[in-house]
């Protein structure tokens, strides 16, 4: 019962060629008390026939005939240990550059990293390799062990020179947390028991920090998600849904919707196989019984209805290749993420990263053995996915080759992919052929000194449901009222008629910003307040708006969480959009791109339509607009 109680702890070691891996772990596996005898006399045996002087203990780890040979690591070897604290899984990778697909497997899964340093070498280029495939992969903590102390006679000076070197390479990494211990696998300094010859040196052994380092925070437990692999209906009186709960919590009675489908329902039973729980959490294998009966099957994907994934079938990530076959940009994979397979096509090849030299060569025509890069990845059916760095359970995939079956490459979804079209500020539209623009016969201060007020156009953004329109109207009672020339232009409104002929597809939505920024300035021109309501999710398009009208335009953002605007939905799109009805819709399937300087802040979950109001006719008042 106590050896299910203690926690587990995955973690991965590395560095370079001979720095002394599997001889560290063996120490720790025989220092633990976590080998048999017969393993003991057989490693023995084979290290005297070696010509060895001590015990080999690297051969615990050395399972392949040519690693013993050789003397080094070619395949991953794992292994399992325990101590009085914590149950421990080893990853023991090679260093060869060429077995890179090897490293990044073995540490794809681990919780902790050690990069072994030699103290003789000092940090070469592998061990730089290595902390920046442990960054990319976001391996919460690495230890830099500085092996072969003894060999260097236990210099401080020898020692603090690696620390400084590597401490100043992991700066451009993004690495939080990392620490430096000095040992001797061979020997066993600071391995399990702190060393006398290193009184230098207050920190703590090797085995002391695995079994306290906390790992617990490194767990997303915030956003849910458990992916369906399969469907239980033992009799006619149940039916569950089985699969690993990838990050997050559940408990009975939550409330959970169905992906694609977007189907709400409640948890009824949290079913294991030692019994019911009332509650389970990240990793659990779990069978789910819903209060409601949907139609569900594998791939299909379980979250809160208030924390929803990326849903999308065009993303960025980075990938490391590992068939001997280089990638092609003509052919299909399979796209394996969580319980999902999909078709998936390599779209677009960025870069490729030199990863001894940090350097992105952005002229790759394809990756080859152990090349690691970025990519664009085009899918046949749509992905329910987060970043890697939010979730690696949702944000990691494989791809397959649908000839062969071997797993080609492996990757990190780094979010929905874009261009640089979709982030810079478009010029100010051109004028059609053979056209000169009238101008009009009366000045604009003549407008002003008539209506009361200089002309502005109000640009109104924010998600749907935030409350642009319920504001803006009530903002035109007060303006009318007082006199004042003003006139709305909503979102609904302008496609009736001047824009019913766009969809909502990112071109789109900019064309129908393009073309209300034209009514806009004309209105404006004439002396007119004008009120746009308008999502309007892209930085690039209303800056096309703001460059055309110039001084004259105020932008508003109308704030607001999207939980509220979802609980909101007056129109009943969140609904429609979660349940796949609606696509490219903002905030679900579409990104929102929120405003960083604008005129007016209105957060409408904090404020009501009259505060919001006030302010913005306080506002104008102070800037003159209004007299």
């Amino acid at each position: 019962m106590e050896e299910n109680t203690k926690s587990l702890l995955r973690f991965t070691t590395t560095g370079s060629v001979d720095d002394g891996k599997s001889t560290l772990l063996g120490r720790l596996l025989y220092e633990t008390n976590c080998i048999f005898e017969d393993q003991y006399a057989s490693i023995c045996e084979t290290s005297k026939r070696n010509g060895k002087e001590k015990v080999d203990l690297a051969l615990l780890l050395d399972g392949l005939a040519a690693e013993r040979e050789q003397g080094i690591t070619i395949d991953v070897a794992y292994r399992y240990f325990a101590t009085k604290k914590r149950k421990f899984i080893i990853a023991d990778t090679p260093g060869h550059e060429q077995y890179t697909r090897n490293m990044v497997t073995g540490a794809s899964t681990a919780q902790l990293a050690i990069i072994l340093i030699d103290a003789r070498k000092g940090v070469l280029t592998q061990s730089r390799r290595h902390g920046f495939l442990l960054s990319l992969l976001q391996v919460p903590h690495l230890v830099v062990a500085v092996n072969k102390m003894d060999l260097v006679d236990y210099s401080q000076e020898v020692y603090d020179q690696v620390v400084q070197d590597y401490t100043d390479f992991s700066r451009k990494l993004d690495i939080q947390d990392i620490t430096f211990i000095p040992v001797s696998a061979l020997e066993g300094d600071n391995v399990v028991k702190r060393s006398s010859k290193t009184p230098w040196y207050e920190g703590e052994t090797l085995l002391h920090l695995l079994e306290n380092v906390h790992v617990t925070a490194d767990r997303n437990l915030i956003d849910f998600r458990f992916s369906v692999q399969n469907v239980i209906r033992p009799h006619l009186n149940f039916r569950g849904f089985a699969g690993s709960i990838i990050s997050g919590t559940i408990r009975k009675g939550d409330e959970i919707a169905v992906l694609p489908s977007g189907k709400t329902s409640r948890i009824k039973e949290i079913i294991t196989y030692d019994g019911p729980l009332e509650e389970a959490g990240n990793g659990s294998a779990v069978v789910l019984s819903l209060e409601d009966e949907i139609d569900i099957s594998r791939g299909d994907m379980f979250v809160k209805p208030q924390n929803l994934p990326m849903v999308n079938n065009n993303f960025d990530a980075i990938i490391c290749w590992m068939d001997e076959t280089p990638m092609s940009l003509t052919g299909h994979y399979i796209l394996k993420q969580t319980s999902n397979k999909v078709k998936a096509f390599v779209s677009k090849i960025h870069y490729s990263i030199d990863v001894n030299t940090l350097h992105r060569n952005q002229d790759t025509k394809t990756f080859e053995l152990n090349d690691i890069g970025r990519i664009e990845i085009k899918t046949a059916q749509k992905l329910f996915f987060d970043p890697y760095r939010k979730n690696q359970g949702t944000g990691s995939f494989i791809l397959i080759d649908p000839l062969t079956n071997l797993t080609v490459a492996a990757g990190m979804i780094r979010g929905r992919a874009r261009s640089l079209d979709d982030i810079k500020v478009p010029e100010v539209s051109t004028k059609s052929t053979n056209v000169i623009w009238q101008k009009g016969e009366i000045p604009l201060q003549d407008y002003a000194e008539r209506s009361s007020h200089k002309p502005a156009v109000l640009w109104f953004t924010g998600l749907s449901g935030a409350g642009k329109t319920t504001v803006a109207q009530t903002l035109i009672q007060r303006l009318f009222k007082a006199g004042h020339q003003v006139v709305l232009l909503d979102g609904d409104n302008v496609r009736h008629g001047l824009c019913g002929d766009l969809g909502f597809s990112i071109e789109d939505r900019s064309e129908n910003i393009r073309r209300v920024s034209e009514v806009a300035n004309l209105f404006y021109k004439t002396g007119h307040i004008v009120i746009c309501t308008f999502i309007s999710p892209l930085i690039k398009d209303r800056m096309l708006a703001k460059n055309l009208i110039a001084d004259g335009f105020y932008e508003v953002f109308v704030k607001c969480d999207i939980e509220i605007c979802k609980r909101r939905d007056p129109k009943g799109l969140y609904v429609r959009a979660i349940a796949g009805e609606i696509s490219d819709f903002t905030g679900i399937s579409s990104p929102y791109e929120e405003p960083k300087d604008p005129e007016f802040l209105l957060e409408t979950d904090l404020m009501s339509v009259e505060q919001s109001v006030e302010v913005i006719m306080r506002s104008l008042k102070d800037k003159g607009v209004l007299r």
